[in-house]
């Protein structure tokens, strides 16, 4: 693996109009915050430290512009939302540099990332024109004699977006585009480390008109501007997108409101002797260490029969090695920063506490600065965080097994149940274990980190609350709107 090499001096970086968006304009608002690249800690700019009260001024124009604004029918939801698609395609370049500095994307997983969420906003657009009702069978009861009627899907209203820094474009795609196209008003607070690029989309969205009074963005900490917002009493829907130690905080703020709610996973893998091994190796390895094993679908376990085991684990170690550390700007580099040192120093702290308890470092284990290496451990005890926990960081477990029930019970063995992947030959086993797992998404023959922007996407367990994906987003931020007639005698 490649060493990190220094970086050179930063350049200029896009600049928002103004620190954060609300009232249908951009404003400073009193307090400012800075944004930092987790690389080298070069200061990129300052956003709004979005206080209670501004979180309040913001939240109430959004809500004004729902309940007295001007109509914005679903035809031109789709057309803005299509605009918005382009739009950003046109300006991937502005959009990748924002978000790999500011981020912890190499900038070849920042370009894919563009095109991702150009998707969800396409695929946002098309839900407008499927906001349909049904009619109710009112004659399937003597009480219904004489009436008849039907329901239609309306807006919830006002939808809290709270996004992470890991995916800090498209996951704010797939809060906002569904939001809009719904028809509500979204007031979005961006993670504390990735704000700019937040800034930068909705930017896109208003200059592919967006109504501005529909939109706000307000930057700041979680518990002074998250806590103001998904406690504000006219926000009708929080959509969250963490931790669940911090998901239980949004509950609590958030109080008697609808709320979804993606909290993260501890994915497995089980690759069973039949299994394409190389195959499944070079997957394993993709789907463990890519944003440095910062996404919540990041192959996190693997159990793999004790047959091929061996093999197995020489073929993902040298497909770890080949894998290349150093900065997010050159195209050449695989695995770039953690999103702060802090966060490095705890996934080298995790691996430390394994191996103090007997795990196996097979390679990797080294931290310089934000950058921790991929790490492939062996043989570590079942009660190490980085067996029970989300470590949310480039490091792969990998256990053998005997039998495809002890592989299935021990995958089932975490109060996580985001996904999982399984990797055989033998379709009616691998539909068996998919039934046998208790989690939101098998991939046969793929990693656990596989997802189509349109897949209703979630867990059980820790995992979360509801689904996201763009047409299960679009009818939980939406609720059936009965109308019933009573016909003259």
């Amino acid at each position: 693996m490649t060493t990190v090499e220094s970086p050179p001096t930063a350049q200029p970086i896009w600049r928002p109009p103004a620190g954060a968006l609300w009232s249908g304009r951009w404003v400073d608002g009193a307090s400012a915050m800075p944004v930092r690249d987790p690389e080298d800690g070069s200061l990129l700019g300052h956003v709004t430290d979005t206080s209670p009260a501004e979180v309040d001024q913001a939240v109430a124009g959004v809500a004004a512009a729902g309940t007295s604004g001007e109509e914005w029918p679903a035809w031109r939801r789709r057309e803005a939302l299509d605009a918005a698609a382009r739009l950003v395609l046109r300006r991937r370049e502005v959009l990748t540099e924002v978000m790999s500095r500011e981020g912890c994307k190499t900038v070849r997983e920042a370009t894919a990332e563009v095109s991702r969420a150009a998707e969800t906003l396409r695929l946002s657009a098309q839900q407008t024109g499927r906001l349909t009702g049904e009619t109710l069978p009112f004659s399937d009861t003597s009480r219904g004699a004489g009436r008849l009627g039907w329901y239609t899907r309306e807006p919830v209203g006002v939808v809290a977006a709270i996004t992470p820094f890991n995916d800090p474009l498209n996951l704010v795609a797939h809060k906002v585009g569904p939001a809009l196209a719904a028809g509500n008003g979204v007031v979005l607070k961006p993670a504390e480390a990735t704000p700019l690029t937040a800034l930068a989309f909705a930017e896109v969205l208003l200059d592919a008109g967006v109504p501005a009074e529909r939109l706000a963005v307000v930057p700041g900490t979680g518990a002074g501007t998250g806590r103001a917002l998904v406690g504000h009493p006219l926000v009708d829907l929080v959509s969250f997108t963490g931790g669940f130690r911090t998901g239980n905080e949004v509950a609590r703020a958030a109080g008697a409101k609808k709320t979804l709610m993606e909290l993260g996973g501890n994915n497995a893998v089980l690759v069973l002797d039949d299994a394409a091994r190389e195959a499944a190796a070079h997957a394993v390895v993709a789907g463990a260490f890519g944003v440095a094993g910062q996404n919540c679908l990041s192959v996190q376990r693997v159990f793999v029969s004790s047959r091929i085991a061996d093999r197995f684990i020489r073929d993902v170690v040298t497909a770890t090695e080949a894998l290349r550390v150093g900065r997010k700007a050159d195209s050449r580099t695989d695995i770039g920063p953690l999103i702060s040192e802090r966060e490095a120093d705890r996934v080298q702290e995790w691996v430390r506490e394994a191996r103090e308890g007997g795990a196996e470092l097979r390679t990797g284990g080294q931290r310089e600065g934000a950058f921790h290496w991929p790490t492939v451990l062996t043989g570590v005890p079942a009660d190490a965080k980085v067996m029970t926990e989300e470590i949310f960081g480039p490091v792969l477990v990998i256990e053998p097994f005997e039998t495809v029930d002890e592989a299935i019970t021990r995958a089932n063995d975490t109060r996580y149940g985001l996904q999982a992947g399984i990797f055989t030959a033998a379709l009616e086993t691998a539909l068996d274990v998919a039934e046998r797992l208790r989690v939101g998404a098998v991939m046969i023959n793929e990693s656990s980190d596989f997802r189509i922007d349109a897949m209703p996407f979630g867990g059980p367990k820790r995992s979360g609350v509801g689904r996201e994906g763009v047409r299960y987003a679009v009818e939980a931020m939406t609720e059936p709107k009965i109308v019933a007639v009573r016909r003259s005698a």
